[in-house]
């Protein structure tokens, strides 16, 4: 499903018209303006799925940035932004397929850009998460023993008047908690822990739960932190999205195994002018394909 059909960047022309008009002399960049039309690049055209390829400072996460911020996509961590930015964002333009007003407003909220930040920090709140449920888990631990050390079982429990009704009501919360084994009050008070998942295994599972159907999704480098294994199966989740559940993903990428995407439109932003072309004929996927060449014969032996 397309719903982002073209995006257009600042030209040359607007840039110099713009920049011209800036007096100011106390900036040494003026970034992201004085970047793209360097590349050729100056309007972008997008598939269900559409990759942007670079090497480090080639403009893929600005690129996907300026997208994000143009539509005011959901994003989740903020990122810096230069003083230009948003004068540069009011010279782009896009063209959009979805028009109805009702279609639109649900199409955005359920849109969103997905960073690397974004993944790193949910690893890092899920084993915030486990620390948390290994301490309350020990303190039920600590408070079942002292029911049973101080005798709080039975008719007659020691220390408890009963005929107070602030001590019975007490009673019943130890005998009820009593009741019930340790594993329950566990999984009852403090929940389960992730930790039975990778750091990797939770990343993936990031991108299964924030991608939903019938939205576009803009991913910055997603196979950050994902094994190879790990890398195969978002290959798969995201072409079944695509395919099956009308979602639109514009990617920005290293991997040759989420290059390799079955018609996806790819963008060599290393190139000038940038232009279109097959993942196998992309300068970082021949450097792979040259490195196994040479070590064929040790995987033959």
């Amino acid at each position: 499903m397309i719903y982002l059909k073209k995006f257009k960047l600042v030209n040359w022309r607007a840039e110099e018209s713009f920049l011209n008009h800036f007096k100011r002399t106390c900036f040494n960049s003026y970034y992201p303006f004085m970047f793209f039309p360097e590349m050729g690049l100056e309007e972008l055209e997008f598939t269900d799925i559409t990759i942007f390829c670079g090497g480090n400072g080639s403009g893929k996460s600005t690129l996907l940035n300026i997208i994000a911020e143009k539509l005011k996509l959901n994003r989740t961590t903020p990122f810096n932004k230069t003083y230009f930015f948003d004068p540069y964002l009011e010279e782009c333009d896009h063209e959009l397929t979805v028009h109805d007003p009702v279609e639109l407003r649900r199409l955005m909220n359920s849109s969103s850009i997905i960073t690397s930040d974004d993944v790193f920090n949910h690893i890092i709140s899920v084993r915030e998460k486990n620390k948390n449920i290994d301490f309350k888990r020990q303190l039920i631990f600590d408070e079942q023993d002292r029911y049973k050390k101080f005798g709080w079982v039975g008719e007659r429990p020691r220390g408890i008047n009963m005929d107070d009704p602030e001590s019975i009501r007490t009673y019943r919360n130890y005998a009820d908690k009593l009741r019930k084994t340790t594993s329950r009050l566990v999984r009852d008070n403090v929940g389960h822990s992730e930790r039975t998942y990778s750091n990797g295994e939770n990343g993936f599972k990031y991108f299964t739960d924030a991608i939903q159907p019938s939205g576009l999704y803009l991913l910055d480098e997603p196979e950050n932190s994902l094994s190879t294994e790990m890398q195969l199966k978002l290959v798969q989740f995201l072409q079944g999205m695509a395919r099956f559940y009308d979602c639109q993903f514009i990617i920005s990428s290293h991997s040759p195994f989420i290059l390799s995407l079955p018609q996806a439109r790819i963008y060599n932003l290393d190139e000038s002018p940038t232009s279109v072309c097959k993942w196998t004929e992309l300068p970082n996927v021949r450097l792979y394909y040259e490195f196994f060449k040479e070590q064929a014969t040790e995987f033959e032996k």
